[in-house]
């Protein structure tokens, strides 16, 4: 099992709220006050995990200045009080973030029973396939 400091499972905490909030505001149809502080528990639950240098090292290196500029500046945009505009940047700057980790992620759950014979279907296999291709060339 893995043990985790104090900060680390309050990170946890504020992580899974965020995550939470962010959902739950887009189902309640984009609700700016929810999506704002399901943003901010967000970010702060990460740099309570992997602590705050860690993440700054993490979101300004040289090759993620676009995908961070688009995920920050999507959550200003929630902030600011434009949510619709702002979780779309959100999303193109967590994908651009977040890439290199999807051809593990993919692994990991082609192991899983249900959901691996699910990603072997032939559209679907295709598909994967390709995001797991454009991923590793970055």
């Amino acid at each position: 099992m893995i043990s985790l400091t104090d900060s680390q499972k309050i990170g946890m905490g504020l992580t899974g709220f965020g995550v939470f909030f962010l959902f739950f505001g887009m189902v309640l149809f984009f609700d700016k006050a929810l999506l704002a502080i399901g943003n901010i528990l967000f970010v702060s639950g990460l740099s309570f995990v992997i602590g705050l240098e860690r993440t700054f090292r993490f979101f300004f290196q040289r090759h993620k200045v676009k995908a961070t500029g688009f995920f920050l500046g999507g959550v200003l945009v929630v902030l600011i009080g434009w949510p619709i505009i702002g979780v779309v940047l959100e999303i193109y700057g967590f994908f651009l973030l977040f890439r290199g980790f999807f051809p593990v992620a993919v692994g990991f759950i082609r192991r899983v029973p249900v959901l691996g014979s699910l990603l072997s279907l032939p559209g679907i296999s295709k598909l994967v396939d390709k995001i797991g291709e454009s991923n590793t060339m970055v």
